[in-house]
């Protein structure tokens, strides 16, 4: 059995931030979620679109003052992420903004990912809720 077959489902997003710089707030919440196994980072990158559209990745010690913990996920590259993925973050992003590209395992599924597979089981569908959606059909739902 490959070390593959032991693992949960894979996730990414895309973070923008309006004011082109993050700002660190969110750093200790990801660490925690490391910390305690919920999730374990394969990809970590940034990237900004300036305003003539060209997308840049930034590296972790050029994001500036104020977010020195992140350095604790310096090097966090599992190969995943190449340069079409920051072409097509990029295309998502507004001019001026920057973004984190986050690869990850949802590693506290692992267990019951695997059981599924060695039941012959295999994933046809995935989605992912909003919660702005979410909101606004509690919302209606209420009207």
């Amino acid at each position: 059995m490959s070390e593959f077959d032991e693992m949960g489902p894979i996730d990414y997003v895309i973070v923008e931030w309006a004011d082109g710089q993050p700002t660190g707030e969110a750093i200790p919440h990801l660490v925690d979620l490391v910390d305690r196994g919920l999730i374990r980072i394969l990809d970590l990158a940034f990237v900004i679109k300036a305003e003539d559209g060209s997308v840049a990745q930034i590296e972790i010690a050029d994001l500036g003052d104020g977010i020195e913990e992140i350095a604790v996920f310096e090097g966090a590259s599992s190969g995943l992420l190449g340069e079409d993925d920051f072409g097509e973050a990029g295309a998502a992003l507004e001019p001026g903004r920057a973004a984190a590209l986050l690869v990850y395992e949802n590693a506290w599924a692992a267990p019951f990912a695997s059981a599924v597979r060695r039941s012959g089981a295999q994933l046809v569908a995935s989605g992912r809720i909003p919660v702005q959606d979410l909101i606004a059909s509690l919302d209606a739902a209420e009207a």
